[in-house]
């Protein structure tokens, strides 16, 4: 098996977790394939200079990015240093990118991406907080701000940090397998995989907390009882509000209508009853609120592209307890 070629583009105030998180899952593959070698992994630079982190750790690249050869695989990280690219930074990225099979970025690597002309026309994602500044800037970008990653033929960006981590084990099992994936993703403890299109953000934390107390008391309501009867009639009788008003309210200060609202509480709340218990389908249906199964497994696919026993299967893999490492 050719080993694939990975280049890593490093540059200064560069983030250093997306870096090292997507090139541990490569360098992995050689530790849980019995055919060392699966990847040839690169990290250039302007000059081949060492480039110092936005936390301050020193990197020293293997080449000077001018200088590399073509890649199967362009990783472009994310981090301050995307503010204000060097062009020159970027007229090479453009270069390497139409050389090779696939371009990947980490974050805010998106902007340099889109620097490059990469990205126009295209759908792709960034980091939850600087969506908003990718579609301003580059508006013939179709920016998603929900998945944790996005693939648009050969080009895929991931949201921040160690969304780059799933693209990269998503791309290991494409490449090598799901068998050696879940081996190098069980090393580093992480679930394989969380599927691209689930949410970056938790429902609680993609909304706001409510400015009146009345109605941050229906959140907090919401999120310790799933289970229970969290129609609007029911929740406005709580703030004593006629159904129409509060769901106005609600809207205005949590950023999100109520049905939305307990959509995405009821939907993390079971998430994490399949990752974390060995509760079946129908029990954990019942105690987030869906009634059935079948209501459960629907929302679901919808929202993430799998069933739950899928999902289940995807995110509790059970890894050797004598084992420590592959």
């Amino acid at each position: 098996m050719r080993p694939r070629s990975v280049v890593i583009v490093l540059y200064d105030d560069v983030q250093s977790l997306d870096v090292t998180g997507p090139l541990e899952v490569f360098a992995g593959a050689d530790a849980a394939t019995e055919r060392p070698g699966a990847y040839r992994i690169t990290t250039a630079g302007p000059g081949g200079r060492p480039v110092r982190t936005c936390s301050g750790l020193r990197l020293l690249p293997d080449a000077d990015i001018d200088h590399v050869g073509p890649a199967h695989t362009l990783l472009v990280p994310g981090g301050p240093g995307t503010a204000a690219p060097d062009p020159e930074l970027v007229r090479r990225i453009g270069e390497l990118a139409a050389e090779a099979d696939r371009v990947v970025s980490v974050c805010t690597g998106a902007f340099l991406l889109a620097e490059a002309g990469l990205l126009a026309g295209r759908r792709a994602t960034t980091h939850w907080a600087h969506c908003g500044a990718l579609a301003r800037r580059f508006p013939d970008i179709q920016v998603d701000a929900e998945p944790i990653y996005v693939r648009d033929e050969n080009i895929a960006t991931s949201a921040g940090v160690t969304a780059g981590i799933d693209l990269a084990l998503a791309l290991v099992e494409e490449d090598l397998g799901r068998d050696v994936a879940l081996l190098i993703a069980r090393h580093l403890v992480m679930f394989l995989r969380r599927p691209g299109g689930q949410a970056q953000l938790s429902a609680q934390l993609a909304a706001q907390l409510a400015e009146r107390p009345q109605l941050r008391e229906v959140q907090h309501w919401i999120d310790e009882h799933p289970e229970g009867d969290l129609s609007i009639n029911s929740l406005a009788r709580r703030v004593t509000l006629s159904p129409r008003h509060f769901t106005r309210a609600f809207a205005a200060e949590v950023g999100v209508t109520p049905g939305r609202y307990v959509d995405g509480v009821r939907l993390e709340t079971a998430r994490r009853r399949l990752e974390d218990t060995d509760e079946g389908i129908e029990q954990i249906a019942r105690s987030c609120g869906y009634g059935t199964a079948e209501a459960m497994r629907r929302a679901f696919v919808r929202v993430l592209g799998v069933p739950p026993m899928e999902y289940r299967r995807q995110f509790r893999p059970h890894p050797n307890p004598t084992s420590g490492g592959y």
